[in-house]
């Protein structure tokens, strides 16, 4: 065999491998990414003196909105920053119950969402997280799509673009009201254990106190009979 067949074999070994590993790198991106509209929402806990980011993958063009709420824990606040992918702080940290972020048209990457719960050094978080990619330019390809079928619905088209903002705009108007509802709901349950635990503390004090007065009420009324000699 030649020199010339040991460096094509060669050659063609390397870019089988670089194709090998190009795949393997596109296999291990979330099924989700390509989607038109992805909606995500979490709950987290959030130690006390504790950061904790999350990363989310935007495509470029796309609508990214993120928002977040202390549902319950101290003083019911925490930081929240989100950094842009190309390194910038768009949304710097404040100690606030809540927040959020809109980027109407991204230039794409992975965006870093924080909550910061450092200035607390005792109680720890419970924050809602509520994320939502979406590219409405996928609506415009399909409306093309359609014209060239030569199809005449663009008000089909119109309508079905307002409906997915307005679905949009429900999903992120119902993630404010879980959380609202679940923060109230904690509200109430830490507020219904606050008035147990009293109510069993005063009540205890009350048997004690009751118990110590009956002792001494008693003590008061209590003769003593000693031995006494009878003279004839």
């Amino acid at each position: 065999m030649s020199w010339h067949s040991l460096v094509f074999l060669n050659v063609l070994f390397l870019i089988l491998i670089n194709s090998h590993h190009t795949t393997a790198q596109e296999t291990q991106r979330p099924w989700y990414e390509s989607l038109p509209a992805v909606a995500m929402d979490y709950k987290v806990h959030i130690d006390a003196g504790k950061e904790d980011c999350y990363f989310q993958y935007v495509q470029p063009g796309s609508t990214f909105y993120v928002s977040f709420q202390v549902i319950r824990g101290g003083d019911g606040m925490a930081g929240f920053a989100v950094r842009h992918p190309n390194g910038a702080i768009v949304h710097p940290y404040q100690w606030q119950p809540s927040s959020e972020y809109s980027d109407q048209s991204s230039t794409g990457g992975y965006y870093s969402v924080c909550v910061d719960n450092q200035f607390s050094r005792f109680a720890g978080k419970l924050v809602n997280i509520y994320i939502t990619v979406i590219r409405y330019d996928e609506w415009d390809k399909y409306a093309k799509e359609i014209e060239e079928l030569q199809l005449n619905i663009h008000n089909f088209t119109s309508t079905i673009n307002t409906v997915q903002r307005n679905i949009n705009d429900m999903l992120q108007y119902q993630s404010h009201s879980r959380s609202r509802e679940a923060r109230d709901f904690a509200l109430l349950a830490d507020n219904n254990v606050y008035v147990q635990k009293w109510s069993l503390a005063q009540i205890l004090v009350i048997l004690v106190t009751t118990t110590i007065q009956v002792y001494f009420v008693r003590k008061l009324f209590d003769i003593k009979t000693g031995s006494s000699r009878s003279r004839i």
